[in-house]
């Protein structure tokens, strides 16, 4: 028993604040040795000097008693992958003046990483061949002009229907193919060639062939159509297609023990490119030809991150379902999908041991991500500590919310309330509006909503329709219908939320990014309630897009071409054209160089509001994409939302 003056003693927990952001450390990418008694990972942390991440790989055994830093270059390491035997870890890496990353090798019984490659283009991704003697890699085209650094600019040629990426800008003529690796003689041979970019490897058990992605079916990019293919590991083979599925075939790859299927996540149809969030199942198919077969599609949920169970009876993934991630095993003889135990809300990644035991990648709304080991009989162990200094901040109570809809569909979100909020006493409350859409706000940590739950606001997280993890019939059913049925969930969130008691109607925020920026602006525009906002990478003149962000292939699939569908394409874009009804100070952000939902968006809303008197700014953040990577500008951010809601909400008392 603790005594009285022990917990006298004990120092007060403080609020989260936005320095704590450098604290923060980002655990990824488990991967469990062969012989079940380590876990390698990445550990990502800012490094506020220099202004951006760095990652750096540890591991940690198997019953947690020992975590290890592996390396503590300048630059970042990923994708740690043991050498069958489990003697080795190979990583990727651009430390040491490398061009683009490269392949390092690291004895596991010590001594320094040693730089194993030299590869034009750079590599992004590797799969150890089960002989221990190759590497399968992914390798871009080498950029002509990386090399010329007095290289006169030349005119950017556009012949490709889907000619623009985030990322990237304008799509030009590097392409990722396969390459196969000899770590002997340290040869590199190319494997896969033509106009099409080639993904996610995976040796056959023989080591003889690779399954892999590609789109290489004529048009398919009007489609967004990748299948499964194979190839034999060697120069000048000739790719097979595997699967003629008219959607998207995903990884990741997995073949089965003994060779005869390989594994794979069969995606959306095309009309719903943009849900593919929502959609997905584990299939199998032979690769001597056949059909696949689909082996969930009794599960009306997303599956995916398939890998075969040792045994070859299950293939084991992760099912998002209603604002939780977890594990499944799903019976290769189609009779059904088991759910594997643990006590982590949400699931984002793992790696399987030969003794049935499982690293995952888990996190709560109270700790962010970190490792645990679940055992094959259920029970959960955590594994890492990464961000124990949470422990001495106070965080705030969540629980779940369900509200009705005007037309009476069940919506669930999530509600964090301060620490120390007084029951029965209204707070004021921002709805923050998660991206997508076919995404989901879950159970699990979330550094922003602490923040602004730490400044005293009541903060909810609305799954409304379009989000994924309540089957495909919510995911789908604002297809070439956006700012309809989303607005009027979140409206019926807010009306429980205010008629509970929870929320101050008289001081309301809301805000997000992406299509949560889409869908604020959609809500400042039909209801005045809210006394300020925050619209991140958002729309709302659609027509503006056309041919000038990424989405070509879900607007002519989804709403059809603007001149044949004039009133489709006024409908969503009715926060712009009503744009005179807001009322609401609206502060609007984005990246400079985002193709995803580009810059455009902000300004003309921005434009709008100024024009008609309305409290605005516009943020742009220069050199950036559609997710803010630099540091300072992530810290920006933060200070300018805690700014502009502080500026027109009045904080809990």
């Amino acid at each position: 028993m603790v005594s009285g003056a022990a917990l006298a003693q004990a120092p007060a927990k403080r609020p989260l604040q936005i320095a704590d952001f450098y604290r923060l450390r980002t655990v990824g990418d488990p991967q469990r040795s062969p012989d079940g008694a380590w876990v390698a990972y990445t550990v990502t942390r800012v490094d506020s000097v220099k202004d951006r991440g760095d990652s750096d790989i540890w591991w940690t055994s198997w019953d947690g008693a020992t975590s290890v830093r592996i390396t503590s270059s300048d630059e970042s390491e990923t994708s740690p992958r043991w050498s069958p035997d489990g003697k080795q870890l190979a990583f990727l890496s651009s430390r040491q003046g490398s061009k683009g990353s490269q392949i390092w090798l690291l004895n596991r019984a010590g001594g320094e990483a040693e730089r194993i490659s030299d590869i034009k283009g750079g590599v992004s991704s590797l799969a150890w061949a089960p002989d221990g003697k190759r590497l399968a890699l992914v390798v871009s085209d080498p950029d002509p002009t990386a090399d010329s650094a007095n290289a006169k600019p030349k005119p950017i040629v556009v012949d490709k229907y889907h000619f623009k990426q985030d990322g990237q800008g304008f799509i030009g003529t590097q392409r990722a193919h396969l390459y196969v690796f000899d770590l002997a003689t340290r040869k590199a041979d190319q494997i896969t060639r033509g106009d099409t970019d080639d993904g996610a490897p995976a040796w056959s058990p023989d080591g003889k062939w690779l399954a892999f992605v590609s789109q290489r079916e004529p048009d398919a990019e009007r489609y967004d159509n990748g299948d499964v293919y194979v190839v034999e590991a060697r120069a000048g083979a000739d790719p097979r297609r595997l699967t003629t599925f008219q959607g998207n075939d995903e990884g990741p790859l997995s073949w089965s023990p003994d060779g005869s299927l390989v594994a794979y996540r069969q995606g959306q149809e095309p009309k719903y490119f943009g849900y593919g969030g929502g959609f997905g199942t584990v299939a199998v198919v032979s690769p001597n030809g056949g059909g696949p077969r689909l082996l969930a599609t009794s599960l009306d949920r997303m599956v995916s991150g398939s890998r075969w169970s040792r045994d070859g009876k299950s293939i084991v993934g992760t099912v998002v379902d209603d604002q939780h991630q977890y594990l499944v095993r799903v019976r290769v003889d189609g009779s059904g999908v088991d759910r594997i135990t643990s006590s982590v809300p949400v699931i984002n990644a793992f790696s399987e041991g030969a003794d049935g035991g499982i690293a995952a990648l888990g996190s709560s709304p109270s700790e962010p991500g970190e490792l645990f080991a679940v055992e094959s009989n259920g029970t959960t162990r955590q594994l890492t500590h990464h961000n124990a200094w949470l422990d001495e901040v106070s965080l705030s109570t969540v629980e779940p919310v369900v509200s009705k809809s005007d037309d009476l569909t069940e919506v669930h979100g999530i509600l964090r309330l301060p620490a120390g909020a007084v029951a029965g006493r209204k707070l004021p409350m921002i709805v923050r509006v998660h991206g997508g859409p076919a995404g989901q706000d879950a159970f699990q940590f979330d550094f922003e909503k602490e923040l602004l739950a730490a400044r005293g606001w009541a903060v909810v997280a609305p799954n409304y329709r379009g989000s994924s993890g309540r089957g495909a019939a919510y995911t789908i059913a604002i297809a070439g219908d956006w700012c309809n049925k989303e607005v009027r969930d979140i409206h019926g969130m807010v009306d429980a939320l205010v008629k509970s008691g929870v929320a101050d109607e008289q001081h309301l925020g809301v805000g997000g990014w992406s299509y949560g920026g889409v869908l604020t602006d959609c809500l400042v525009a039909s209801d005045t309630r809210f006394k300020a906002a925050t619209s991140g990478a958002g729309v709302s003149n659609v027509f503006g897009m056309y041919g000038h962000d990424q989405y070509v292939v879900q607007y002519d699939l989804e709403l059809g071409q603007p001149w044949k569908n004039v009133d489709k394409w006024l409908k969503i874009s009715t926060a712009f054209f009503h744009a005179d009804r807001i009322k609401t100070p609206t502060l609007f952000l984005g990246g400079a160089l985002d193709a995803n939902v580009p810059v455009l968006g902000g300004e003309q809303m921005y434009e709008a509001l100024k024009s008609l008197g309305i409290e605005t700014e516009l943020i742009v953040y220069p050199g950036e994409y559609h997710g803010i990577r630099r540091p300072s500008f992530q810290r920006d951010r933060f200070e300018r939302y805690i700014a502009w809601y502080s500026k027109y909400l009045t904080a809990a008392q």
